[in-house]
This record gives structure tokens, C-alpha cells and sequence, in this order.
């Protein structure tokens, strides 16, 4: 039992660390003078001009509910 627990805890805490490189690094499609991260993709030719990833942002309120309860978890 708990060895079920530790690996919970380290699946969680990997879940974690992942989703912090992930939103640190921010960018995760270079392609010469494209950029696309989170949270907006951006063009860099004559003019640098970005644009919002999501239109409203319904993505992102889909994973909070979800992210939510992990983070709970993994700080327990």
C-alpha cells in the first residue's frame, strides 16, 4: 500500500514539474518566423504580430477543474 501511495505521489509531482517546464519555457513550436506557445501565436516578418491562441479561452476553463484537483493532491 505504500508503495501504491508513493508512486501516486511521484506520477503527481512529475505531472507538476512537467506542467511548469512546459508553461515556462512558452515557446514550443519554432518555425522561422512562426512562434505558437500557450498562450498566443506569433508572426515575425515584416511586422511582429501575435495573435491569441484560443478566441475565448474555453480550453483553458476546461482544464482548470481538472488541473485543480492534482495540484490538491500532490501538495497533500
Amino acid at each position: 500500500m505504500l508503495l501504491l501511495l508513493l508512486g501516486i505521489i511521484v506520477l503527481h509531482v512529475t505531472v507538476l514539474v512537467l506542467l511548469f517546464v512546459s508553461t515556462i519555457v512558452s515557446q514550443w513550436l519554432v518555425n522561422g518566423e512562426h512562434t505558437a506557445d500557450l498562450w498566443q501565436n506569433c508572426t515575425s516578418g515584416s511586422v511582429f504580430h501575435c495573435l491569441t491562441s484560443s478566441t475565448n479561452g474555453q480550453w483553458l476553463d476546461s482544464m482548470i477543474p481538472g488541473v485543480s484537483p492534482n495540484l490538491i493532491d500532490s501538495v497533500i
